[in-house]
């Protein structure tokens, strides 16, 4: 049963690197905010819209594969913290609305208000998305009790506070997650068109400088992140279900899983690598292979320094004897094992992606084709 658990902490690990990295599309739409011109506009969304649908699918499976696997995570964080989940969601159904009915002929709000919603979503959507990932680290307020599914009147396992969700926006902490996500999705995002678009030096080099300044701020950010994850209390849940406090939890998770603490610096070197790369080459453009892979490995780190060692993933700053582990908040034995053999299709996924991202940027876009294509964005 644990193995099991471990295992389907990992995968949910691997879904939240792909994620975290799939948001260069959300990072990739503020930087409408500071693009002049509705044919430089057209590029970068016509760029960003042969990924988004990804990044949206990557979140629903997300959620699925936690609603699968530790159903108990599900119905306390996504029942219970429901405003700011809402939040997140409307802000992606504003995302789907707008590549759908942009630029189609007939349309009543012209580009604008669709490039707003845009806008909104690659801001909101992306900090907002950190936020709820900062809950995992630093806690939020809410309560377990398993003995309310036998409470006819009201079978109400998880209880949050009366602001469901509200509360983690105001955390400092929270935020601090949120930004340093933005900010690396922007700097992912910048990469990603130097790469997948070829529309003259002047737009190119635009990105460039877009990709070094949102790296810049990405870097002092995730540095002060990572002291603060380090530095941070967590919480070891014993055998019997007793909850300790210990200082340092995470950083002691690195070092006594020093395979974590080495992917997580492999994470990081292979982020520098790409960003020093596209820093030192004013006409390099394979940063975004550096950046994505190194991206996804070091989330993966984090995730499992959060979820291994008997650490509480998500502790209850209300009652610590609630907090959720992967042993405390899975499915049954029977239900991951039959979850198992079905998630032994993932390769065969990650291949189909992988192939259609290719073939998708075979041929860099242009602003001619953009122009010319009828079904743009």
């Amino acid at each position: 049963m644990e193995t099991l658990q471990i295992y389907w902490w990992l995968l949910i690990s691997v879904l939240g690197g792909v994620l975290v990295f799939l948001l260069f599309v959300q990072g990739g739409q503020s930087l409408l905010l500071e693009t002049r011109g509705a044919t430089a506009k057209n590029v970068i969304v016509n760029a960003l819209g042969r990924k988004w649908e990804l990044t949206f699918t990557t979140l629903v499976v997300f959620g699925g594969a936690f609603f699968a696997s530790f159903p108990l995570f599900y119905s306390t964080s996504f029942g219970g913290a429901y405003w700011l989940w809402m939040a997140i969601l409307f802000s992606f159904v504003l995302q789907a609305v707008s590549y759908e009915f942009r630029r189609k002929s007939g349309n009543l709000y012209g580009t604008g208000t669709y490039d707003f919603f845009l806008l909104l979503n690659g801001v909101v959507g992306c900090v907002l998305i950190g936020v709820a990932v900062g809950v995992l680290f630093f806690g939020g307020d809410f309560s377990v009790t398993r003995g309310n599914i036998l409470d006819g009147q009201a079978p109400v396992i998880s209880v949050w506070a009366s602001t469901h969700g509200l509360e983690a926006i105001c955390s400092w902490k929270n935020l601090l997650l949120g930004f340093t996500l933005f900010f690396l999705a922007r700097m992912n995002a910048a990469l990603y068109l130097m790469n997948s678009v070829d529309d003259g030096s002047k737009f190119f080099t635009g990105c460039r400088n877009k990709a070094i300044l949102n790296g810049i701020v990405f870097v002092i950010l995730f540095l002060a992140l990572l002291a603060v994850i380090l530095l941070s209390d967590g919480y070891t849940v014993a055998p019997d279900g007793t909850v300790t406090a210990v200082a340092y939890k995470y950083a002691i998770n690195l070092i006594e899983l020093w395979w974590l603490l080495a992917a997580l610096a492999l994470g990081v070197v292979l982020v520098l690598i790409g960003y020093g790369l596209t820093l030192l080459r004013k006409t390099y453009n394979k940063g975004i292979w550096w950046t994505g892979i190194g991206t996804i490995i070091t989330i993966v780190a984090l995730l499992c320094d959060l979820g291994y060692n008997n650490t509480a993933y998500m502790p209850s700053l209300t009652d610590p004897q609630s907090s959720l582990t992967i042993a405390n908040s899975s499915s049954t034995e029977f239900t991951l094992t039959v979850m198992s053999w079905v998630s032994l299709l993932v390769p065969v996924v990650i291949l189909y992606i992988w192939i259609v991202w290719r073939k998708m940027n075979a041929t860099p876009m242009t602003s001619a084709e953009v122009d010319a294509d009828s079904h743009s964005y």
